[in-house]
């Protein structure tokens, strides 16, 4: 899930790069050896027979590597479109490769995999290496492969012209989410001209984007790099792609560490559970408001000076503010700035962006002071300037890129392909309303990330999709990996996979923000001593503390 919001702001941000050195790991041989220097095809090993068949008769494509990125390699892989007809139509997948620097003790292959969906792997694989310890990137090729409509590989494109998707795709970017019955109005017709045209224009694709063709991808994608078994490290929406890969081929898992979890049987869905928005069953606007209401309550405790939004009941002057820009929208503007309008749907989306960054607790209570003052009777006072200036420092406005940008369509791809949704997008308003109600605040913002999908919208599908089960024995322990205060991917998630897998092991993280790879050294230890031995003995839950917390108490003077 790590995605833009369609107003084109990060709603997951970037990725903390795994940057903690790890000591103390002492390192056995388990792979070795360039895929050139092994066989063709190598021992598929044991899976689940049915899944192992489909992919077991594609051949392995032979990656002809060459420099990219000054430093790094890349190849391209022609893998079948549908693997019920091998031998029909082809699918581009492309690859980054960041080598090992210990060629002569190389253990094999990590993929990795940043989620999104839709995200670049290659480009997080090249920003993810050189921050990796030398215990890993020493020993492992890191690989990333562009999904399916992304990236490098085969794009999904609905439109045939910019002009044509920016002018069906312009009430999306209007607003973070529609907070008024004109903006309602306007997103269903906009999903029913974006969700028609995907599965139109572009039909050849759009019905093989699921993340179930994304692990057969990588099954066939780990014979070709020459490694017997998968090695693999993927988080947030890249989290299902590990769980769907590790119970479609549970006897060919290597290690599978995934971090910031989603659940899958809330994606998979069932005839029941489609008419309820795809991320409310995923409790991701749940965990944001719990995550919201800590850092309020902490707030309050920590009091004024040390945090400047604390007043005597700090929750309730939050919504105290979010009833304001609901009556009143705010227009910012200041020499310098691109001009901005703060509505409700705003706020949400800002304390959103806050609640993914582990220390975004300080730009959040900068933006609701300010917020609070230029609300307030008097818009401010002489510090108006001041306040304006500060808060769209914090939030530049991004210009869209200027070329055809095909990321939405590439997330609405997979979204609209996992798992099933309600039939019209005209039942979104009401659907977002519950979700409110289960959730303050951000139900409805994440309900709406959807509305595309609704099934007489969006009717390319792929009936291969697997749904299940998710309780399969690995060959080896799966890692799962959940941060208390994740706002997307709910701590909830990890502990529920961790039950559901018998063979898994769970890494509870107190840390802030979406993810924990990244927010103390214990976390990255665990990650990566796994990768390096993942059937070594340890416990079965591991607890760590994330290193930035709101608030820290004053050093002593004693």
């Amino acid at each position: 899930m790590r995605t833009r919001t369609r107003h084109g702001t990060s709603l997951l941000m970037t990725a903390a790069l795994l940057s903690t050195a790890v000591t103390g790991l002492a390192l056995t041989s388990g792979q070795s050896g360039d895929a050139a220097t092994r066989p063709a095809h190598a021992s598929p090993g044991r899976g689940s027979p049915a899944q192992a068949r489909l992919v077991d008769r594609v051949p392995t494509p032979v990656l002809h590597w060459t420099a990219c990125r000054k430093t790094d390699q890349c190849a391209t892989a022609e893998l079948p479109l549908d693997y019920s007809h091998p031998d029909g139509a082809k699918i581009r997948v492309a690859l980054l490769r960041v080598r090992a620097k210990d060629r002569a003790h190389r253990l094999g292959t990590i993929f990795v995999n940043p989620g999104g969906p839709g995200d670049s792997a290659r480009d997080w694989a090249a920003r993810l290496a050189p921050a990796l310890p030398k215990a890993i990137a020493g020993r492992f090729d890191i690989v990333g492969a562009d999904p399916r409509g992304a990236g490098g590989s085969t794009q999904i494109r609905c439109f045939a012209t910019k002009a044509e998707q920016t002018r069906a795709e312009a009430p999306f970017t209007a607003t973070p989410f529609p907070g008024t019955q004109a903006q309602q109005r306007s997103w269903i017709a906009a999903a029913r001209a974006v969700g028609r045209a995907c599965s139109i224009t572009a039909r050849s694709i759009a019905p093989a984007m699921s993340t179930t063709e994304d692990a057969r991808d990588l099954d066939v994608l780990r014979r070709a790099v020459g490694d017997r078994k998968l090695t693999y490290f993927g988080e947030s929406y890249g989290s299902y792609l590990g769980l769907v890969y590790a119970n479609m081929f549970p006897g060919r898992v290597r290690a599978i560490a995934i971090d910031g979890i989603v659940d899958p049987q809330a994606i998979a869905g069932t005839r029941a559970t489609a008419h309820v928005p795809m991320f409310d069953r995923m409790g991701s606007a749940a965990a944001s408001y719990r995550a919201l209401h800590k850092l309020l309550e902490l707030c309050q405790q920590a009091g004024r000076p040390r945090c400047s939004f604390a007043g005597a009941d700090t929750a309730a002057r939050y919504g105290q503010l979010a009833e304001r820009l609901q009556a009143h929208p705010l227009h910012l503007a200041a020499r310098g700035f691109k001009p901005v309008t703060v509505a409700y749907p705003n706020l949400i989306a800002y304390t959103e962006q806050w609640l993914h960054i582990p220390s975004g607790y300080r730009g959040l209570f900068a933006d609701l002071t300010g917020l609070a003052r230029l609300t307030s009777p008097g818009g401010g006072g002489p510090g108006r300037a001041a306040l304006v200036r500060a808060f769209l420092r914090r939030h530049p406005v991004v210009k869209p890129p200027a070329g055809y940008d095909n990321q939405f369509e590439a997330q609405s791809g997979v979204f609209c392909t996992d798992g099933p949704h309600a039939a019209s997008a005209a039942s979104w308003p009401a659907a977002a309303a519950a979700a409110d109600r289960h959730a303050s605040y951000f139900g409805a913002f994440y309900a709406w990330l959807t509305v595309q999908c609704a099934r007489n919208t969006w009717t390319a599908q792929d009936p291969n999709v697997y749904r299940g089960p998710f309780d399969r024995h690995t060959a080896a322990p799966v890692l799962v990996v959940g941060g208390w205060w994740d706002p997307a991917t709910s701590y909830g998630n990890a502990v529920k996979v961790a039950r559901m897998l018998p063979n898994s092991r769970l890494v509870s993280s107190d840390n802030w923000g979406h993810e924990s790879a990244g927010t103390s050294a214990c976390a990255d230890n665990a990650i990566f001593g796994y990768l390096i031995h993942p059937q070594a003995p340890a416990p079965k839950v591991t607890h760590c503390v994330g290193r930035v917390q709101p608030f820290p108490p004053a050093p002593s003077t004693h």
